[in-house]
């Protein structure tokens, strides 16, 4: 699947447009190409300031938006890399606290692309190899990478001494790849998702996660020992409490914290995790302080976002619009528990056919007032009969989100979820760039 990028700088443009020609070549995974680009490139992955590395099903992006604001907290110098861009592409690459400018983006990609033509790298590829040429090139004191698919053939799992390594929630999800049958892996799919996942294990470093299913926790344990890395286990070695704060333990004592401001009862288990990766390294120091501070700053667009007064949020004149991303059936989950106790609301979705039709709107059974269905921009989109066979309500089709809104029936607030791809779409049409 192409990840479809614009820009409204021509130089930008124009490495994109190369960027967005290449495809993982049919057959092809592993790590050989990534390392040989970089080789080409000085391997810059080998001298970063120190790497927080963020992988899971869910929540590794806010993961990293924790990190990234307890150590800006801390007055660090922080690069940070995510995926996917929501609007421009420069959201992928953020250098020294800013999102990465054209003219260097468009230097970078064009210099990757060159030098690694012959290789036929993939856009993840190149991606990772310019963020990294970014990361080394320019001073700061840690940085913050997300994973992409999985782990251990992610384009960023290249990456030696990290200070921390961290594992989010695991869920099903890019069956299509975690999955794909293979000799010496778990069999079970959660495990075999714990197993790629754990794949960004290193000697030494430390190896720091949610709670799972015990066979689960004991794949992510075996692969560490392996591999030799020092793991923190939530429910183990380190712990947290969440109810009006968060009363985080580990072996170092307790902390008490706030709750974050980003919306989601998940999102204190995912403050935690940035929380314990902090605790349990020791390249860079974070005070309780700047850990407080950070969580209650952080921010991280398309994940029960509340939008703002737009184009888009103007057609719906007294009702509150909620955005949100999700796509799997753990993510379903989270958004019923933040609508739990509110009235009924009307959802608008549009979910790339590549993931299960029933992952949002069977858990909101009971809670919704009607669905919409719109196409998911640029991809391959479940038809409205695919979502209704899930749903408790009749299922309308619309062109596009400012049709569904204009269309609402009566009273009650809104919900657009079902894909990152038509998120990105919603933020811009409502004029809501993130920066």
């Amino acid at each position: 699947m192409k990840d479809f990028a614009i820009s409204d700088n021509p130089r930008v443009q124009a490495q994109l447009d190369r960027l967005g020609a290449l495809s993982l070549p049919q057959g092809r995974i592993g790590l050989d190409v990534i390392h040989a680009l970089l080789e080409r490139l000085g391997n810059p992955q080998r001298a970063l300031p120190p790497v927080f590395h963020v992988a899971g099903t869910n929540g590794k992006g806010s993961t990293c938006a924790y990190l990234r604001a307890m150590l800006e907290a801390q007055g660090l110098v922080v690069h940070a890399a995510t995926k996917p861009h929501l609007v421009r592409y420069n959201e992928r690459i953020r250098v020294a606290g800013q999102l990465i400018d054209d003219e260097l983006l468009a230097d970078l990609l064009k210099e990757v692309l060159d030098k690694g033509e012959d290789l036929a790298p993939s856009f993840f590829e190149v991606t990772t190899a310019a963020t990294f040429l970014a990361f080394h090139r320019i001073p700061a004191d840690a940085c913050v990478i997300e994973v992409g698919l999985g782990g251990r053939f992610d384009a960023t799992n290249v990456l030696d001494h990290q200070a921390a390594c961290g594992i989010a929630s695991l869920g099903i999800d890019h069956e299509g790849f975690l999955l794909t049958p293979e000799q010496g892996v778990p069999q079970d799919p959660l495990c075999r998702i714990a197993f790629e996942k754990a794949g960004i294990a290193r000697p030494g470093v430390p190896l720091v996660t949610q709670a799972y299913r015990d066979d689960m926790t004991r794949t992510v344990i075996e692969h560490a020992m392996r591999v030799g890395a020092r793991t923190a286990i939530r429910g183990l070695d380190w712990d947290a409490a969440i109810d009006a704060g968060i009363a985080y333990r580990d072996r170092q004592g307790e902390l008490t914290l706030p709750l974050p401001t980003l919306a989601g009862t998940h999102q204190a288990d995912n403050a935690a995790l940035a929380v314990a990766m902090l605790r349990h390294q020791s390249q860079v120091t974070v005070t309780p302080e700047a850990m407080a501070a950070g969580i209650r700053a952080a921010r991280w667009p398309a994940r029960l976002q509340l939008l703002g007064q737009g184009p888009l949020t103007e057609l719906a004149p007294g009702r509150k619009v909620w955005l949100d991303g999700g796509h799997n059936v753990d993510a379903g989950l989270a958004i019923a528990r933040h609508f739990a106790d509110a009235p009924p609301f009307h959802l608008i979705t549009g979910m790339l056919a590549s993931k299960d039709p029933a992952a949002i709107v069977a858990p909101l059974k009971g809670k919704l007032l009607s669905v919409s269905v719109v196409p998911a921009p640029g991809h391959d989109a479940h038809s409205p009969a695919d979502i209704a066979a899930h749903a408790d309500r009749p299922v309308t089709a619309f062109p596009d989100v400012a049709a569904a809104l204009r269309a609402l029936p009566g009273a009650g607030d809104v919900l657009i979820a079902g894909s990152l791809y038509l998120a990105g779409e919603v933020l811009r049409l409502n004029a809501e760039f993130p920066d």
